[in-house]
Order: C-alpha cells, then structure tokens, then sequence
C-alpha cells in the first residue's frame, strides 16, 4: 500500500511555491485563479500591437520561469510579447523595472508596464497596463494570464510605479 500523504503534501507545496519575483514566494492574500469579468471584454481598441498580443494570451498557464504560452511567469509574459512585437526587454522584474521612462499613474498608456510590491520591497511583480484601469499579467503558481483592475484593493495597495517602453529599447 503507498501512503499518498506526504506525496501529496510535496505536490501542493511545489504548486505552490511559484511567484512572479524570483524569491519563490506567494503573497498573501493573492487574487484567487479565475476568470476576471473585464477578461471577457474585447481588447479595447488601442491599435496597439503589445496589447493584441498579451490579451491574445489570457488563459496560458502560470509557470515559474517560464516565457512562452506553454506557460509564463510575470516578466516572461513581457518579454515575450516584447520580443514578438520586435523589442527586446530584460528578463527579470528588476531589470525591466529600470528600463524605458518613468510614467506617472494617471498618464498611463495601453503598452506601458505597470509594477508592484508583492514579495518583497522592490518591484516583485510586473503587468502590461491594456488602458483605463485594467491591466493582463501573469499571476503566480496557482494562476494563469488574465485581466485584473489596478484599482482593486490588492493590486492598489501594492503599486509601486509604471514605465513606458518603447522599440528605441533595444
């Protein structure tokens, strides 16, 4: 007989234990998985080729260290759609926090990235702002690419700036 306990204890523990920054850990208390109702909006109509891209992919996994619609994590969900659209980004959340120009809250535009304290004191998380209020990322281990509101107590509480990239980037 296998006592499954301990096999599903170290199941649930590597499930959980993706988080967008490096350090592995989960904040708390994360936005639970699902679908967002402003998820099943159409893309607003910006024009913008990053933003077609990155709603294209709502849905797509979250996986740690991951980069690609198998599966993302949150500065791999930037840079792959950087990447498609002919700009190369740095690939972690604190490279790509230093990159491109500083862009107050109330001047964001479709495309820019808006980023946040979640696991630690610098920026830990990262997302694409589609405009008005909503921007797509990829959420940690028990999440996938979807649509969140930036005025949303949790996201408000944690935002910590944006920046403004652009194909002068590469």
């Amino acid at each position: 007989m296998v006592r499954s306990g301990p096999v599903l204890f170290l199941l649930l523990a590597a499930a959980l234990s993706g988080a967008c920054a490096s350090g592995g850990a989960r904040p708390t208390p994360f936005p639970t998985p699902g679908r967002h109702p402003s998820a099943s909006r159409p893309a607003p109509s910006t024009g913008s080729a990053v933003v077609d891209l990155a709603l294209s992919l709502r849905g797509a996994p979250y996986r740690t260290g991951g980069a690609s619609p198998a599966g993302f994590d949150c500065s791999g969900l930037v840079a792959y759609v950087f990447a498609r659209n002919g700009v190369t980004v740095p690939r972690t959340v604190a490279e790509q926090y230093r990159i491109g120009r500083h862009v107050r809250r109330s001047e964001l535009e479709p495309g820019d990235l808006v980023f946040f304290r979640t696991v630690s004191s610098g920026a830990s998380h990262v997302g694409i702002s589609i405009g008005g209020d909503d921007f797509v990322h990829a959420p940690s281990g028990s999440g996938e690419v979807r649509v969140e509101h930036l005025t949303s107590t949790y996201w408000s509480r944690r935002y910590l700036g944006a920046r403004r990239i652009d194909e002068s980037a590469n």
